[in-house]
């Protein structure tokens, strides 16, 4: 069967450059794009790319901060044919050749401020890729194959017709964190990008045309792809691109400065907000908020919507999901829970006997949906144990109630058995984090003398520390009030911060290392 002719890019962009032209599309710190404008560059830097001696299904690898030239540069490969790969902006020297190495990548676009890693790659290595950047003129003349992105934008091309792909075809890739070995290329196919606005944006948010949206999560993530670029172009509203790392003061100033009606953090950035006296005038616009990355305690969700007044949805995507499958939703909240299935998506949770969990009962999650990644690049091993037919494994440890309300437990690695029993690390952080003088917290399991396995806590405190074992009491019968007291942490270590990755995501397995 011969498939239709679908290309992501022109889906996203044609309806609104038509019926709202004018309308801001993206805004970062010093430009705005409208929608009509948005196509126009998009069609020119597309064509370009072509004519510079790129071809279609060439993979180009997409390093740039959160500014308007990403969509344009995004949409624009895509439209071209062309794979852009999504790269993290603050990874180093060797993870970026590593991933040109195994992408076999033909090109690189990156941010001005990131060119000099690159051509330093690019002579060090003897590379022969092109690099297309927002260089200022005289910058970089001496190396071969520089090309200007701004010049590139405004190429009189606006009638070039988008590449003849279908809805199967591979349309970009994300590298997955690597948090268990080198990371992964993960394949996503042209149809998963409006999938996501449709299953979990429309349905879940209710995204509408006047809304404003802004992401502390960059778009080179799966979540900031969505929350930044899919979602809003999806739906007609703006975008505001912030290239800064989110600090609560950015935060708070962007959201009352752009009068932003979404707002998409993550658990870690919840709670340093929460713990920085906020002013709850500067969030008035804001009608939902969204969590995802990590699990979000109980006790930051409530006091988010008392504080703030605004609900947060806490849900739980990956990678190789591209967005969030398991979700609370706005008249059905559940705090402490990822909440339940987006409808489109079909959950099971699978028990280490390899049989289905039943409600009660730990299992690691599977998910089964049409945003499913197609693969990962060059990985036949590891693609097969993740990618099983239809079903999707994520690593994470669930449990589910009666109402099919799911509860995250911790990855499957970080899963303890205590007493015979499985113990979730997070559910031991949650406890902790609600004590007043808890700011953050990692549970990991510790062999004690006698060789077996006990929570040890690593706790950065809001307030100063004078007492350790005075504190360190008063928080063990904290957990022990709120948890079965055999859970309780036999050890604690005050730190200053805890080791994670660039998505916030903390990396239990170094502190267990």
């Amino acid at each position: 069967m011969i498939l239709k002719q679908y290309n992501a890019a022109y889906e996203l962009l044609e309806k609104n450059s038509h019926n709202i032209p004018n309308k801001i599309a993206f805004e970062d710190d010093v430009e705005k794009i409208s929608f009509l404008e948005l196509k126009i560059k998009v069609q020119n830097f597309s064509f370009s790319l072509l004519k510079s001696g790129l071809a279609r299904n060439d993979k180009i690898i997409l390093c740039m901060y959160d500014t308007v030239d990403f969509p344009i540069c995004f949409l624009g490969s895509i439209w071209a044919g062309i794979i852009p790969i999504c790269v993290n902006t603050m990874l180093q020297k060797n993870d970026l050749k590593y991933m040109i190495d195994d992408s076999n990548a033909k090109a690189v676009i990156c941010s001005n401020e990131l060119l000099k890693i690159f051509s330093e790659i690019k002579k060090e290595n003897n590379k022969n890729f092109f690099i297309y950047s927002n260089f200022n003129d005289g910058d970089h003349k001496e190396v071969k194959n520089f090309f200007n992105i701004k010049e590139m934008f405004s190429k009189k091309e606006s009638n070039h017709p988008p590449a003849q792909t279908n809805k199967n075809s591979p349309c970009f890739w994300l590298y997955s964190s690597g948090s268990t070995g080198k990371p992964k290329g993960t394949i996503h196919l042209h149809q998963s990008l409006i999938n996501t606005a449709q299953l979990y944006a429309v349905n879940i948010l209710k995204i509408k045309e006047s809304d404003v949206f802004y992401s502390a999560a960059k778009l080179f993530f799966a979540y900031g792809l969505g929350n930044s670029l899919t979602f809003p172009l999806y739906a007609g509203g703006t975008s505001i691109l912030v290239k800064d790392r989110p600090t609560p003061e950015l935060v708070a100033n962007v959201i009352k400065d752009k009068s932003v009606t979404l707002f998409f953090g993550v658990p870690t950035l919840y709670a340093a907000m929460l713990n920085n006296n906020l002013n709850v005038k500067n969030f008035e616009t804001v009608r939902l908020s969204v969590s995802a990355g990590e699990a979000l305690p109980e006790h930051l969700c409530k006091k988010w919507h008392d504080v703030i007044g605004s609900k947060v949805l806490d849900g739980i995507g990956s990678t190789e999901m591209l967005h969030i499958f398991i979700s609370n939703k706005i008249d059905d909240l559940h705090p402490g829970s990822s909440g339940k299935p987006v409808p489109g998506y079909t959950a099971r949770l699978i028990k280490d006997n390899n049989t289905e969990a039943i409600p009660g009962e730990i299992g690691e999650l599977e998910i089964k949906g049409p945003t499913s990644a197609k693969e990962y690049w060059n990985k036949p091993t590891k693609t097969n144990l993740t990618f099983k037919g239809e079903w999707t494994r994520t690593g994470d440890k669930y449990i589910k109630n009666n109402d099919n309300v799911y509860t995250y437990c911790g990855r499957t690695d970080d899963m303890m058995k205590v007493s015979g029993q499985y113990v979730s690390p997070f559910e031991i952080e949650a406890a902790l984090q609600s004590h007043p003088s808890v700011l953050e917290v990692a549970v990991v399991g510790k062999l004690n003398k006698d060789n077996l396995l006990k929570p040890k806590a690593y706790i950065v405190l809001n307030t100063n520390l004078k007492d350790s074992k005075k504190l360190e009491k008063e928080l063990t019968m904290h957990v022990k009030n709120i948890l079965t007291p055999f859970k309780y942490p036999r050890w604690y270590e005050f730190v200053l911060s805890l080791p994670k990755t660039a998505t916030g995501k903390i990396q239990r397995y170094k502190l267990r290392d």
